[in-house]
């Protein structure tokens, strides 16, 4: 039986959606613990950052422990992330988004598989036959899942397979010279989303990434939802036509509106693992494992 850690890195969290969170992975044959912060509250955080960087200590220690669940993002992750201990002989499967991002460029540098997913609100909530929650179940199997998207007049077509990475936009632009930075080794393929940030916030990080080369050395990028993102007229252009205009020098496919964010629908997705996108006038295709 896999053993599931429930830990609270990040925010605090009503501990209704822990409970909920928890009775559904049960029935789904899993153990569960929790860390022993993981319903606390310290501010806006879910602990000290003592008390919530043992959390995340312990069960990454913990020989027992295969997959840690995280239950929100919010803000504190980056706070304990320099102070993470990994045991390279064993890694639990790390779960969540948002802040979590945090967590998964540190898996991204032990070359770690780690799962963009949906978290205790909605595991606690969606559906049994969700897609999100369809997806979340077989993924943590270690099955392959391959999702179908629509046509978006800023897609560009094309094939490639690469290694996932990203999330956060913010988070992972934070992270930038960072010990933590995301890999850029050529062999990336890119996905970003983001909440409640301004356009002009969303067009600088892009330019950034534009500048500093990573862009250019990217073999995909699929382009997720901008969930409560304030457009800006004055930028003469919208969130997704700004980054496609980053993008327009390069010809690796492009995938935009990928329901993965923000989103009650966020679909879960494998980072620092192989995934392949297949991008055509109807639509496209992202397999992740």
């Amino acid at each position: 039986m896999k053993h599931i850690r429930v830990i609270s890195p990040a925010g605090a969290i009503d501990g209704a959606l822990i409970d909920g969170a928890e009775a559904r992975l049960r029935s789904w044959g899993y153990r569960v613990t929790e860390g022993r912060h993981a319903r606390g509250s310290w501010g806006g955080y879910a602990g000290s950052d003592d008390e919530r960087l043992s959390d995340l200590n312990e069960a990454l220690a913990d020989p027992s422990v295969d997959v840690i669940l995280c239950t929100r993002g919010g803000y504190g992750v980056c706070r304990i992330l320099d102070r993470a201990e990994v045991n390279p002989e064993h890694v639990p499967l790390i779960v969540g988004y948002s802040d979590i991002t945090c967590l998964h460029n540190l898996m991204g540098r032990q070359h770690r598989p780690s799962l963009h997913s949906i978290m205790a609100k909605h595991i606690a909530g969606l559906p049994e036959e969700s897609v999100p929650i369809v997806s979340l179940r077989r993924l943590l199997r270690g099955e392959q899942v391959t999702y179908s998207v629509g046509a978006h007049p800023f897609n560009r077509e094309g094939t490639a397979d690469g290694i996932l990475r990203g999330g956060n936009m913010q988070v992972m632009y934070g992270l930038r010279g960072t010990p933590f930075d995301l890999i850029d080794d050529g062999n990336t393929i890119l996905v970003i989303e983001d909440v409640s940030e301004p356009a002009h916030a969303l067009d600088r990080i892009m330019q950034s990434l534009r500048m500093s080369g990573l862009l250019s050395r990217l073999r995909g990028l699929i382009v997720g939802r901008f969930a409560e993102c304030r457009e800006d007229e004055r930028l003469r252009r919208t969130i997704y036509e700004s980054i496609a205009d980053a993008v327009s020098g390069y010809d690796f496919p492009v995938v935009f509106d990928f329901p993965l964010g923000h989103i009650e629908d966020n679909y879960p997705v494998m980072l620092n693992a192989p995934c392949r996108i297949e991008v055509s006038g109807n639509g496209a295709r992202i397999t992740t494992n």
